[in-house]
């Protein structure tokens, strides 16, 4: 793919399984973020812990490390953070139109432009990267080449028990000992109904003992979980506790 492009599914050639019902429920999702666009970034304006867990990539890895952000959304603020501290940023989400408004954000003075990709965050890992999508370097033959993966608010759109899928899939895209920079919601919710500005989607949380406990089984150890209380600027939707944890992954 050409840098700065956005890609679309593979046409043609081996297609690989068929998507299963929850990537079905997973693409109504995706049009909900279509729809709600740049009112995203205006509920949520404040980027303080997000920015501070991007600084701790920054302080540990090289210039020109390779960093998978799962869930890109509009870029603000990951992908442009770390785009202009010099890493290498693979940016994917299942939303056209959040794509679409991340590709003019990108600094133009980064050394390293990102890529952006269309792919349903799981098939990451997963040979219908390859079948589906036409990323092989994001599925089995991409495994280890990642010295991070960042993933802000986009796994609280799968359940629970796919969640802890999905963590799984990401570690074997990172090298040995490499980092995972991870923001959720703190609460005990799976797959839970809710109107989100305007459109209807379904979050899933942890308490931030039990999640602990899920990235350890997963293969990563926390070195870093701070838990930030966070009021959106639309009044509709209720205050809420995030958790920005800096994870390592486990030999």
């Amino acid at each position: 793919m050409t840098t700065g492009q956005i890609s679309e599914p593979a046409r043609g050639g081996a297609a690989g399984p068929e998507p299963s019902c929850r990537s079905a429920e997973r693409a109504l999702q995706a049009l909900a973020f279509d729809a709600i666009g740049n009112r995203y970034s205006a509920a949520f304006p404040a980027k303080s812990g997000q920015l501070a867990a991007g600084r701790l990539l920054l302080d540990e890895l090289e210039p020109g490390a390779r960093v998978l952000d799962i869930g890109c959304g509009t870029g603000d603020p990951t992908v442009r953070q770390l785009a202009a501290g010099g890493l290498r940023v693979t940016a994917v989400d299942l939303s056209d139109g959040m794509l679409a408004l991340a590709r003019p954000g990108v600094p133009t003075g980064a050394a390293h432009q990102p890529q952006f990709h269309r792919i349903d965050l799981d098939d990451l890992g997963t040979e219908r990267a390859a079948t589906a999508w036409g990323l092989p370097a994001l599925g089995p033959a991409g495994a280890g080449s990642f010295a991070a993966a960042t993933a802000f608010f986009s796994l609280i759109l799968l359940p629970q028990q796919e969640i802890k899928v999905a963590l799984g899939r990401i570690r074997t895209l990172l090298r040995p000992g490499g980092l995972l920079a991870l923001g959720l919601v703190e609460a005990d919710l799976d797959d839970y109904p809710m109107s989100f500005l305007g459109q209807q989607i379904r979050l899933s949380g942890f308490l931030r003992e039990e999640l602990t406990e899920v990235l350890a089984q997963a293969g990563f150890t926390v070195s870093v979980l701070n838990g930030r209380p966070y009021a959106p600027a639309c009044t509709a939707l209720p205050p809420e506790e995030q958790l920005f944890l800096h994870c390592r992954r486990t030999p």
